[in-house]
């Protein structure tokens, strides 16, 4: 026969036990609806784009002004500083794979498998960076997982931040020595 005080110490312990919350029901972000992740996506590529365009030898074409704002999605002032940066210290660093070999021709820069998740007022955008660059007869291709973090504010959303994923990756249209 069980006494009553362990009976109920028990009964506290076992409701204890169902009450908390299981490591193995763990709740994940809900997923951001497709077309707002598509609308991100192409946010982030324009963003990414703008410095790898700033590795090809542009003449005497003037450089184009650091978008603010692109599908409606504006992009924070302190990135817009952090991009402007990073694009004059792409167009004065070499263009070329190697010192003194022929110089980048051309970039493009696109995202795929971009998902995205929302936590709060915070979207989170994971995608793969693919970077292709031609030089010469030539052309040097990269792929580097990329975070984009976006606020949320009534039906605007703003970039606030972005990073990359891959410790070891020194993406070619990163500035060198960016802290990413």
């Amino acid at each position: 026969m069980v006494r009553p005080w362990p009976r109920a110490g028990l009964a506290l312990v076992l409701a204890a036990c169902l009450l908390a919350p299981s490591s193995g029901m763990r709740r994940e972000s809900p997923a951001v609806a497709g077309y707002v992740t598509e609308q991100l996506t192409v946010v982030a590529g324009t963003y990414l784009q703008h410095r790898s365009q700033a590795l090809v030898q542009k003449g005497d074409r003037e450089r184009r002004a650091t978008p603010t704002e692109v599908q409606g999605v504006r992009i924070s002032p302190t990135l817009v500083r952090s991009q402007e940066r990073a694009v004059r210290e792409l167009e004065i660093r070499n263009r070329a794979p190697v010192d003194g070999g022929p110089a980048y021709t051309g970039a493009r820069t696109r995202l795929d498998g971009g998902r995205a998740f929302q936590t709060g007022d915070r979207i989170t955008l994971e995608a793969v960076e693919h970077t292709e660059i031609r030089y010469g007869g030539g052309k040097v291709t990269q792929a580097v997982r990329r975070r984009f973090v976006f606020r949320t504010r009534g039906e605007q959303i703003t970039m606030i931040a972005e990073r990359v994923l891959d410790p070891d990756a020194h993406p070619v249209n990163d500035p060198p020595g960016a802290d990413r």
